[in-house]
């Protein structure tokens, strides 16, 4: 890279092999950290309104509010990192992150709660949103990189599923509030071995790309979209109210796209979209997002309201699918992307994750573990094949000036899926359920009625997924090693694919 990129070389060498691995657990950790943080409050959130006295309106802003600043500050925070430091930002997100733990731990009013869940949010958006620039520029030998890209998945993919152990275990032992003071200690942690094993970037500075008004619009844009698509089951999709700011959010975005493609120092330099892989990747994972939702999800909620596990009972019962992924992602996963490419893998794990939802469009009300839901969750292990292909994709086109923003990218694009996963699925399967139960079905058919309609809704988006895998990564993508254009994002062993 040339010394006018702004861009210190990387401390990171063949000769520092420990320090890397370090720097790997510390992004790993603070990921886990931000995906334990989503799944083990929703576990809390009746011990949480009892407590504190929400209205059950007022109880969906424990959650509301962290993904609605987390998925709007993804974008501006990843590309603040390019220019900045992605270093200083991953430390300054993990310090807000673990203040704002504190805060929500000590909470004593719905108000200070939400509050401090919006903050969590910031920190965890300014956190992620750098994590795999800092690995991919850290890792450049394509097995390492498909090593560390492998393990950062796993803590993704399995994060949720061990949140919902441990939040039921700490709420029936202690309280809720230890569901936040639990990050304290690995947020100090992190932090104290993060200051000595990141690398050192110096970032581009901020007038390589600090346009106000770009980040303005896009904030703006994706914080009034996210806010309308949690709120649609409450709502609905026609109201007045949805179509209303729901298209005043698409006329933000629309704004923020034209805005980069004039402004002299664009915050989301355009070029990153004229990777094939890079584009495609995204796609595939609002779709794959969208359609697991009902994975992470409906599942707890079925094993819940209609066999009657509990909340502890649940994350145990869906513990053997975070194994299978941690063993995948962990121990195969590397070694397959390496020899068959990341497209291929990405395929193969989509089919396994088709039937892992296919499975569950035919769960009967009166269902058995062993029978009709362990398969289910061994198939699981399609996660840990597609996400680490996916993420090596998402981030295979850019280059080390734009690697936050790329992140930052897939990241937003990430929590979109979800938002949409969860405003689609939910109302498409309360809708199913509330027409059954007028047809006379009892409570537990009913709403078996409605997640087999959700779980077949998300199957159906997966095969779009795989149709969009399949066509849109077909062919190489090609540049000269010799002349590589100013602008376009250098090559890697995943764009060959």
């Amino acid at each position: 890279m040339p010394a006018a990129s702004g861009f210190a070389p990387s401390p990171a060498s063949p000769a520092a092999p420990r320090s890397r691995r370090l720097a790997l657990g510390v992004i790993a950790t603070g990921m886990l950290m931000i995906i334990l943080d989503g799944s083990i409050v929703t576990v809390a959130m009746p011990a949480i309104q009892n407590d504190l006295g929400f209205t059950p309106a007022g109880l969906s802003w424990v959650v509301n509010a962290y993904l609605i600043a987390f998925g709007s500050l993804l974008l501006l925070a990843g590309r603040l990192g390019d220019l900045i430091g992605r270093r200083r930002m991953f430390l300054a997100g993990t310090a807000a992150f673990t203040a704002a733990s504190l805060l929500a731990g000590v909470a004593t009013s719905p108000a200070v709660l939400i509050v401090a869940r919006f903050l969590q949010g910031i920190g965890s958006a300014m956190a992620a949103a750098v994590s795999l620039g800092i690995l991919v520029t850290l890792f450049t030998e394509p097995r390492e990189r498909a090593r560390a890209i492998a393990v950062f998945s796993f803590t993704g993919a399995a994060g949720a599923s061990i949140g919902q152990v441990l939040g039921g275990v700490l709420t029936d032992a202690l309280n809720w509030h230890w569901i936040f003071f639990i990050n304290l200690p690995i947020g100090i942690a992190a932090l104290a071995i993060a200051v000595r094993v990141l690398p050192r970037d110096v970032g581009l500075g901020l007038k390589a790309g600090a346009d106000v008004f770009g980040a303005v619009l896009v904030t703006g844009g994706l914080m009034l979209g996210i806010h309308t698509v949690v709120k649609v089951e409450e709502y609905g999709w026609t109201s007045g109210r949805t179509l209303g700011f729901g298209a005043l959010a698409v006329v933000l975005l629309a704004a923020f796209l034209v805005r980069q493609a004039t402004a002299k120092n664009p915050l989301m330099p355009l070029r990153i979209f004229r990777s094939r892989s890079v584009s495609a990747a995204n796609l595939v994972q609002l779709l794959m997002v969208a359609a697991l939702f009902s994975f992470q999800i409906l599942v707890a909620l079925y094993l819940q309201k209609v066999l009657g596990y509990g909340a502890a009972e649940t994350g145990l019962a869906m513990l053997p699918a975070a194994v299978v992924i941690g063993a995948v992602s962990l121990g195969v996963s590397a070694r397959l992307n390496g020899r068959f490419g990341e497209r291929n893998v990405l395929l193969a794990g989509i089919v396994l994750l088709i039937g892992v939802l296919g499975l569950l469009a035919r769960v009967p009300v009166q269902a058995g573990y062993a029978v009709d839901l362990l398969p289910v969750m061994l198939l699981a292990a399609g996660f840990g094949l597609a996400l680490p292909a996916l993420t090596t994709l998402g981030m295979s086109g850019a280059n080390e000036e734009d690697a936050g923003l790329a992140s930052g990218l897939f990241n937003t694009t990430q929590q979109i899926g979800m938002a949409l996963g969860v405003a689609a699925l939910s109302t498409l399967a309360a809708s199913r359920t509330e027409s059954l139960a007028a047809e006379g079905r009892t409570a537990a058919e009913a709403l078996t009625g409605g997640y087999r309609l959700a779980f077949a809704a998300g199957a159906g988006l997966l095969v779009i997924a795989f149709a969009v895998a399949f066509t849109m990564l077909r062919r190489p993508e090609r540049q000269t090693a010799q002349e590589p254009a100013a602008d376009t994002p250098a090559p890697t062993h995943a764009a060959a694919l």
